[in-house]
């Protein structure tokens, strides 16, 4: 199977090719023309093709048509999604980089005062006192 077709429409060309096969007198197991089906799918498809292999109960031709167009109906509908959500960014320009500190609130306000505002404790990991540290 190619990608540019449906998988659908592929199905049904290999179910007439099956049916063909049938009215020349063959006979093909159930399970044979699933197999058949599963191998054929397109090489996108791999990963559903791996998980249809690994299915315990088997499955006759039609179901295996019924999970394949809910399969395809889900990827065209990621599709449609895909394209009409954008991959948007915000880019953030930052001005020049300065090495002076940012101070917050008024900048004339109590500087003579920080030397009072000293924590005049002691230390609680070694009990000194903070000047000794």
């Amino acid at each position: 199977m190619i990608d540019s077709k449906t998988v659908i429409s592929q199905v049904q060309e290999l179910q007439v090719i099956l049916h063909e096969i049938h009215s020349e007198g063959i006979s093909l197991s159930d399970s044979f023309q699933v197999a058949v089906v599963i191998e054929k799918l397109p090489p996108l498809w791999k990963d559903f093709k791996n998980y249809l292999k690994h299915k315990r109960k088997e499955m006759n031709l039609e179901e295996l048509i019924v999970r394949l167009r809910i399969e395809e109906d889900n990827r065209k509908s990621e599709k449609k999604g895909n394209n009409s959500m954008e991959v948007k960014t915000n880019v953030i320009e930052q001005g020049p980089k300065t090495n002076k500190k940012r101070r917050h609130g008024d900048q004339n306000q109590n500087q003579g005062s920080n030397a009072a505002k000293k924590f005049k404790g002691k230390c609680y990991n070694c009990g000194k006192n903070w000047s000794q540290v």
